[in-house]
């Protein structure tokens, strides 16, 4: 059985290639590799997602599953008084995330080698974006929501693409059950957008929002 790009260590040799993309109207340059996620050009997905997204200047932002770089290198240039960290379990994809962040001039990143979102538990984000890894199985992707609520700010919001056909009804009732407010915020080519926000509470665990 061949790498996934969610191995820790992909053993597929090296196949380098530097693409560009034009994303929220700036053109990046992105080096790829064999053994990352879509190594050819940005997806559909997460282009969808970066064009979709909303962040604000002084956003603090985590990207889960951020490959060689596109929507978590995005954001930060959309939150330019905040900050993002990227992280992926991948440990090509993060060398990739990190030349691409210095390639593009980008600074305000931390890009984390974590097994999901392991390496960030005790932080606190406005925003979680993420184009999570279907193949990896449902277990995986509803841990990424679960995990994504915990670090969230209250108020926070998770943003995320899926592909109907790959399970983006059970997606928003998992995200449901967990966050209780969701909205598709924007579908296209069969791919949903949701944002799912985490409640503000008051002391008695009531709902402010």
């Amino acid at each position: 059985m061949g790498d996934h790009y969610y191995t820790k260590s992909p053993a597929v040799a090296h196949d380098e290639q530097t693409i560009e993309a034009k994303l929220r109207g700036r053109t990046l340059s992105f080096v790829t590799d064999a053994g990352v996620f879509s190594k050819e050009g940005v997806d559909f997905g997460s282009r969808l997602l970066i064009e979709t997204m909303q962040l604000t200047a002084d956003s603090e932002v985590l990207d889960v599953g951020c490959g060689y770089g596109p929507i978590g290198l995005s954001a930060a240039l959309l939150a330019n008084e905040g900050h993002v960290v990227m992280v992926d379990i991948n440990e090509r994809a993060i060398a990739l995330s990190k030349r691409n962040a210095e390639r593009n001039g980008i600074r305000n990143v931390t890009v984390l080698q974590s097994d999901l979102l392991e390496e960030v538990k005790e932080r606190r984000f406005d925003v979680v974006l993420t184009n999570p890894p279907i193949r990896a199985g449902k277990e995986t992707v509803h841990r990424i929501f679960a995990d994504s609520y915990e670090v969230l700010k209250p108020g926070g919001s998770l943003w995320v693409v899926i592909q109907k056909k790959q399970g983006a009804p059970s997606a928003f009732s998992k995200l449901e059950s967990i966050f209780g407010e969701v909205q598709e915020v924007d579908r296209d080519k069969g791919y949903k957008i949701f944002r799912a926000i985490r409640q503000e509470v008051d002391s008695e665990g009531k709902s402010l929002t």
